[in-house]
């Protein structure tokens, strides 16, 4: 079953038209959830993350509050900057397991530090959590490069590039493991495919580097077509496109993108360049599901370390994140009115933070978001 992820609600005739088709994502929902408690409050795990992760997340919080949402936070204070964390991340999984449903800002990974892993990648892994979608749109308010951008992006997330198969054969040699099934080539095609229907997208792409690694990426194109020769009654037109190609016609005509279907670290790369086009990672939403668990957070992954404790971060992307959530538990009027105050607070231009080229602290741009809910 695909439900809708996030959309916009009808704060006015004016607002509603404008922002009617501004945002909108579907994806399964997990075959199964816990029983809501107190008379339909919702446990949600929350990660705040680390980098800007507290003060944004602090953000939906109190957006939150203010409407009184039915959430309930369990929260897990996880940081990917020790490695001395695992207890604490183990915790934050079995809250997962449980809530099947989370909140989370992103954990940084060092480069340098051998041996630990990335939490992020192994969150998705061991919850099976397969397909990131991604949500790069104009918005109303907010002109950039280019206009009338509107594409998602779905990511496989749980092998390829990512699957952290590395070992020295001998000392300045280094093999890295590409994974690649058609199994889960199978199920990420069907997950674009099924995302277009329900969003009524119109073009699903596949974007690839079949032409040098003629296996491991032949294997993902191949099982695409395949897959695609299933939807063919349905209307929903497909193409691919290399990799290299496609960076290029990103910057260069992002208009022509309506759905694109992806491997891991293509996606990561694709994901930055679309929340370029439109406005940067303060303001692409996404999520992360699979058949049992979601787990939503910003759609571009950057922990902004440079802005952590400033209280200069961006969280409309947190904070829109949060209401694909909600939509996601079912309670979409409250979803649909957020959403609707934060795309009114980027249309007026009023208040902005220094990423949308103003100066409004991110307390400042939560509370714009609150007046206009009140």
């Amino acid at each position: 079953m695909l439900r809708s992820a996030l959309s916009v609600g009808a704060r006015s005739a004016t607002t509603q038209a404008r922002y009617a088709t501004t945002l909108s994502a579907g994806f399964p929902r997990p075959t199964q959830r816990l029983p809501t408690k107190y008379g339909g409050v919702h446990t949600v795990t929350l990660i705040p993350g680390d980098g800007i992760g507290a003060e944004i997340t602090d953000s939906v919080k109190e957006v939150f509050e203010h409407v009184n949402a039915p959430i309930e936070w369990d929260q897990y204070d996880v940081s990917g900057m020790s490695s001395t964390g695992e207890q604490l991340f183990h915790q934050a999984m079995e809250s997962l397991k449980r809530n099947k449903v989370g909140l989370k800002g992103i954990l940084f990974t060092p480069i340098s530090q051998s041996g630990h892993i990335s939490w992020n990648v192994a969150m998705r892994q061991q919850l099976d959590i397969y397909a990131s979608v991604v949500l790069c749109k104009s918005l109303p308010g907010f002109p950039t490069r280019h206009n009338n951008v509107d594409f998602a992006i779905i990511r496989e997330n749980t092998e390829g590039e990512y699957s952290g198969l590395e070992h020295q054969s001998y000392p300045g040699v280094v093999e890295s493991l590409k994974v690649s099934t058609r199994a889960k080539a199978d199920r990420i095609a069907r997950f674009a495919f099924d995302f277009a229907l329900k969003n009524n997208r119109k073009k699903v792409t596949c974007v690839h580097k079949a032409n040098i690694m003629k296996l491991g990426d032949g294997l993902f194109l191949n099982t695409f077509r395949q897959v695609a020769e299933e939807y063919a009654s349905s209307g929903i037109q497909f193409n691919d496109m290399i990799v290299d190609n496609t960076s290029m016609q990103l910057v260069a005509k992002p208009q022509q993108f309506d759905v694109m279907v992806m491997p891991n670290l293509y996606g990561a790369i694709v994901s930055n360049i679309g929340a370029a086009l439109v406005g940067g990672p303060g303001i692409v939403p996404g999520c992360n599901v699979g058949r049992e668990y979601a787990l939503f957070e910003p759609g571009c992954r950057h922990v902004a370390k440079d802005l952590m404790g400033t209280n200069r971060a961006n969280p409309a992307a947190m904070i829109l994140s949060a209401t694909m959530m909600l939509r996601h538990l079912g309670i979409d009027n409250t979803a649909n009115n957020i959403a609707s105050a934060v795309f009114d607070v980027i249309d007026e231009g009023k208040v902005r933070t220094a990423d949308m080229g103003g100066s409004a602290t991110t307390s400042e741009f939560t509370s714009a978001v609150i007046s206009k809910l009140n």
